[in-house]
């Protein structure tokens, strides 16, 4: 029932990052490192990371902000283009449930541009799996807060801790995509019959009108559109925000986890 320990923060909780500024590249379908929007923000820069060699398109560890111990569930864009898998989701999962059993705040890093795609993952079981990672979130009744720093798009964006999903603080970048796919995927299902030139048009109308964080912020998905370089601020504020936070569950009960 206890909280985890808080130490004494000798790092500036207003510190900006300006190297975030420039970290995620201009075209969205290159690859970046994670842990270096994450590493940044924590006390110190120091992020210690756990099963660092199973799953690494899904990046799971501890840190501290502002002294108060944070569990940190991101996505990993350098493998896999971060997309959510089997393991990756089971390596979530399990780590999201131990953050909740000992009372640790999850801050979740997104940029996920969807499950896996594939018979052997179909086979295996994608949906029991997946469904596991929505359950985990969903049942936690510590703080929750997520940014996404790029993509967030079908059904791998609800599972990563979004508002549906009770999620407490949502944050975005400002070049964040929340939507069912991408913008070619889209127009190419939708309008498979026009020429490549009209194709362009229709995909630089889409990038304008949805490719961005604030029709999902006009909704409510998103409580703020921030800098970067205000990362770490923001993230304290959240977390100092949510300190006060009460959510039991029924004694003597309990969900049905997909297993």
């Amino acid at each position: 029932m206890e909280d985890a320990p808080v130490t004494p923060c000798t790092d500036d909780p207003y510190r900006p990052i300006e190297e975030l500024q420039s970290i995620i590249p201009e075209d969205p379908n290159l690859p970046y490192d994670i842990k270096d929007i994450v590493e940044p923000v924590l006390d110190n820069r120091y992020f210690f990371e756990v099963m660092p060699y199973f799953a690494k398109n899904i990046v799971v560890g501890f840190g501290r902000l502002n002294g108060y111990t944070v569990g940190i569930v991101a996505n990993q864009p350098a493998c896999l283009a971060g997309v959510l898998d089997i393991d990756a989701s089971d390596k979530a999962a399990r780590f999201i449930r131990f953050c909740d059993c000992f009372n640790i705040p999850l801050i979740t890093f997104e940029d996920v541009p969807g499950f896996l795609p594939g018979t052997k993952q179909e086979h295996d079981g994608i949906i029991r799996h997946g469904a596991k990672i929505v359950y985990a979130y969903a049942e936690a009744t510590v703080s929750k807060i997520t940014l996404i720093t790029r993509k967030a798009y079908g059904g791998a964006y609800i599972v990563m801790s979004s508002k549906p999903t009770g999620a407490d603080v949502n944050l975005a970048y400002p070049q964040a995509e929340i939507a069912v796919m991408g913008a070619e995927g889209a127009v190419n299902i939708l309008y498979r019959e026009a020429s490549d030139n009209e194709k362009t048009d229709i995909i630089r109308q889409y990038k304008e009108k949805f490719s961005n964080p604030y029709r999902a912020a006009e909704r409510g998905l998103i409580d703020e559109i921030i800098q970067p370089r205000d990362t770490r601020r923001k993230l304290i504020q959240a977390l100092e925000m949510c300190q006060n936070k009460s959510q039991s569950l029924p004694p003597k009960k309990h969900g049905n986890i997909p297993l």
